[in-house]
């Protein structure tokens, strides 16, 4: 049986599970008696929840007389580190790309990965159904695309296909009557050079990503790229220094449909997943020769985002959480090491804080979002770049930015994004809305989505992907308002953030439990607030004019997660725990405050 490898990559939201669904369901991944559902490789809670893909997962499907593995990739920017390592697994890509949208900056990253490594994509121009899909002039935008990539002639001459991928539709051009993905299956066999199949050779196989099993332990999960691996079989780890060490392979699984099949013998050419070696790591080599060739090492762009993770020491510590020492948050930092590479964390010496480092904001959400609701209690400062010093020059991370926004925003946009150093180098206009693209520093980005959602009235897209480390661009204006912190400790009563809602925007309800030093709210000057929200109404027995006014509160949006990541200061801490997001104050009294801005 041959095998064909392939990874489907794209931009956020342009359909890739959606794509597996039906390659899966056409493929006959399933019983006639299963229930299938939507987006089967988003397994995750996290995942469903925000409707993105976070970790690749892969699946397979039989076609003719072919084994077709399929890799499904995030396509957030943040977790592009999941995505270079997959590549390496693979011969060939499905380039996803949404016939309205066209190109965006993810689709820009992942693609250029792909041609540094001589793969030849296939495009599939996806959501042609879509009312303002545009899908012959997306195909002249991804040539161009290829072309400023610098594509080899092979490369450039990239076969295409049209799809509804929800429908399970592929088509060779827009015309044909085609109510299935069969020209998409023929077009991988035909495209997708064979997996080699070398069983002579001794076994080599290299890790591009890591699982775990209560039961098992640590997981590897690649590509066998030469001879037979067998349960119980001796083997050499090698690792990228020249180090070896001694290994036994106990598990063997590969992928079937959506399942994990034990296997007792792995051939070359597939992409499978081995227990028995602990201590394995990504693009480390196992093979069972030990004179044998080091498979080449995978790289992996650095992190660009930096935060403190710290024991929770807030007045409610230990009252909502079950794991609340720095004991439990070291062992669960270095549980998440073992498998999520992309991301670093480090004790911070003679504190009881953690340094953790990640692609981007979301990147370290989804892991504290994790801990949350697994019952950590924790509190984490604001994000902050990374910098990098070559040459005696410091370098820092610039994004590129993509927004589009109806065309009676763009001086606004254009006017916030100016503030924080960005530079646009592009701008379209078509049917009222405004195409513009940004180079801008990451530190820019940093809190400007709240802003940028309010001032666009929510009709606004932004989307933004890791470029490059540029000189500094120098210091940027910080947040323009104060926060509301409450003095006291107690319950919030409606007749005071009746009266405190006109000071600026409440992000409290009545009933909150509070702790001086809490922030409730953000003031509307640009100076700190410090107010009571536990103020009731005097009471009298005389009657007067304008003392029984209906008392009206304007509906709070309570912020997750991300939000109070975006909103705090350098002076101000989340604290996390199972039942709640707060923000407060490093120093929660007002003399501390005082003290330390003297």
């Amino acid at each position: 049986m041959t095998i064909r490898n392939i990874a489907i990559i794209a931009h956020v939201d342009h359909g890739k599970t959606t794509l597996v669904d039906a390659l899966l369901k056409q493929g006959g991944a399933f019983e006639a008696h299963e229930e299938v559902g939507e987006l089967i490789m988003d397994s995750n809670a996290q995942e469903r929840e925000r409707g993105i893909t976070i970790y690749a997962k892969n699946t397979s499907i039989q076609y003719r007389d072919c084994k077709i593995n399929i890799v499904d990739t995030p396509g957030h920017a943040d977790f592009g580190s999941e995505v270079e390592r997959i590549l390496r697994t693979v011969d060939c890509v499905l380039l996803l790309v949404d016939a309205q949208e066209g190109p965006m900056p993810q689709t820009k990253f992942v693609l250029k990965k792909a041609l540094e490594l001589g793969m030849e994509p296939i495009v599939l121009i996806n959501k042609i159904d879509k009312p303002a899909a545009r899908p012959l002039a997306v195909v002249d935008e991804v040539f161009d695309l290829f072309v400023a990539l610098k594509a080899s002639d092979a490369q450039l001459d990239f076969p295409y296909l049209f799809t509804i991928a929800r429908e399970g539709v592929a088509k060779k051009s827009l015309e044909d009557s085609s109510t299935d993905l069969i020209p998409l299956f023929d077009l991988i066999l035909t495209h997708v050079p064979q997996a080699a199949q070398n069983t002579e050779a001794p076994f080599r196989m290299q890790p591009s990503s890591l699982g775990y099993d209560n039961y098992l332990g640590r997981l590897a999960i690649g590509r066998v790229y030469e001879g037979v691996a067998t349960v119980g079989q001796n083997v050499f780890v090698k690792t990228q220094e020249g180090a070896v060490r001694r290994g036994k392979i106990t598990k063997i699984f590969v992928a079937q449909g959506i399942k994990r099949r034990e296997v007792t013998e792995a051939t070359a050419g597939d992409i499978v997943t081995i227990a028995g070696i602990p201590d394995i790591t990504v693009g480390e080599t196992i093979t069972t020769d030990e004179a044998a060739e080091l498979l080449p090492a995978i790289r992996i762009d650095p992190p660009t985002i930096a935060m403190n993770v710290l024991v929770n020491n807030s007045p409610f510590a230990g009252t909502e959480g079950t794991l609340v020492t720095t004991r439990h948050i070291r062992s669960r930092l270095e549980k998440e090491k073992e498998t999520n590479v992309g991301l670093q964390a480090e004790e911070i010496p003679d504190t009881d804080a953690y340094r953790v480092c990640g692609r981007g904001e979301l990147h370290l959400a989804v892991l504290i979002e994790d801990m949350r609701r697994e019952g950590f209690e924790l509190q984490v400062s604001r994000p902050e770049v990374i910098l990098q010093e070559k040459n005696g020059v410091k370098l820092e991370p610039i994004e590129q930015a993509i927004i589009n926004v109806p065309e009676e925003f763009t001086g606004t946009v254009i006017d916030m994004l100016a503030h924080r150093k960005g530079e646009m180098v592009d701008m379209k206009t078509l049917d009222g809305h405004a195409r513009m693209e940004f180079m801008i520093p990451t530190r820019g980005l940093l809190g400007l989505r709240g802003d940028f959602i309010i001032e666009t009235r929510g009709e606004g897209i932004l989307t933004h992907s890791f470029a490059a480390y540029e000189p500094y661009k120098g210091d940027l204006p910080g947040r323009t308002r104060g926060s509301m912190i409450s003095m006291v400790a107690g319950e919030a009563v409606a007749f005071a953030l009746w009266n405190l809602q006109e000071r600026g925007r409440l992000f409290i309800t009545p009933q909150t439990k509070l702790y001086e030093g809490m922030v409730i709210g953000e003031s509307s000057k640009s100076e700190d607030l410090v107010v009571n929200p536990t103020k009731e109404k005097k009471l009298s027995n005389m009657r007067a004019s304008g003392s029984d006014e209906a008392i009206m509160l304007t509906p709070v949006s309570l912020m997750n997660l991300e939000q109070a990541l975006e909103y705090i200061g350098e002076d101000e801490l989340v604290e996390v725990t199972p039942k709640n997001i707060r923000l407060r104050k490093k120093l929660l009294t007002d003399h501390e405050r005082r003290r330390a801005r003297s």
